[in-house]
């Protein structure tokens, strides 16, 4: 496993982010970027031809769009990991771009480390919310609070939570655990009831606070 690459696709309608991200890529011996993009629908077609391992993808773009591309790309492929690197740090655009299935959400003005080390843990199978960005979650629970409301799910709620908080969508998870999509949902809003809680983002923050992310 040490020696495969991490194939990555760079969507951003500006050359000039893209060429920047690019080298600053090149400097790190285990990713590859292996195509570029400057809009969504050529991102989707791109994915589906070259199957990247990540694809980072800015939210702001002409046509469909950084959220559409993610809902497009995420319901052809589950098992695609998108992360989303974007000037907009307001919680309201992690969650919408969680919600449509991306696993990481980075800033644009983060630390360059944070984008190579961003893109390592996503194509390992982790989620990654830039720290800075669950600073602004409420968190109104200690960790403690929190283990406690977790120990109150069923056991069904409780692997439910774990998709969710890993960013997979309800359609996914419907079809990961056999469950009805209706069923689903209902779980969702059951568990955001008992942890307190109004986003998905907020679940994969508890989670992460829990230790529970990784595998």
């Amino acid at each position: 496993m040490m020696n495969t690459r991490i194939k990555v696709i760079l969507v951003d309608d500006h050359a000039v982010v893209r060429a920047g991200f690019k080298m600053l890529l090149s400097t790190e011996a285990g990713i590859d970027v292996i195509a570029e993009a400057d809009r969504g629908e050529a991102a989707c077609q791109l994915y589906l031809e070259q199957q990247p391992d990540v694809m980072v993808l800015d939210l702001s773009m002409p046509g469909i769009g950084g959220l559409e591309s993610i809902r497009r790309i995420c319901s052809r492929d589950s098992n695609a990991r998108v992360l989303v690197f974007s000037v907009h740090d307001e919680m309201v655009y992690v969650d919408r771009a969680m919600q449509a299935g991306a696993r990481g959400y980075i800033t644009k003005n983060s630390a360059p480390g944070i984008l190579v080390e961003a893109i390592k843990l996503i194509a390992a199978g982790e989620i990654y919310i830039e720290q800075g960005l669950l600073k602004n979650l409420p968190l109104q629970h200690s960790e403690n609070e929190y283990q406690a409301m977790i120990e109150t799910l069923s056991a069904r709620e409780f692997d439910v939570f774990l998709l969710l908080a890993k960013g997979l969508t309800a359609h996914k998870i419907s079809d990961e655990l056999c469950l009805g999509y209706k069923t689903v949902a209902n779980y969702g809003t059951q568990i955001k009831s008992k942890l307190k809680v109004s986003s998905v983002a907020e679940l994969a923050h508890i989670a992460m606070v829990l230790g529970m992310m990784k595998h």
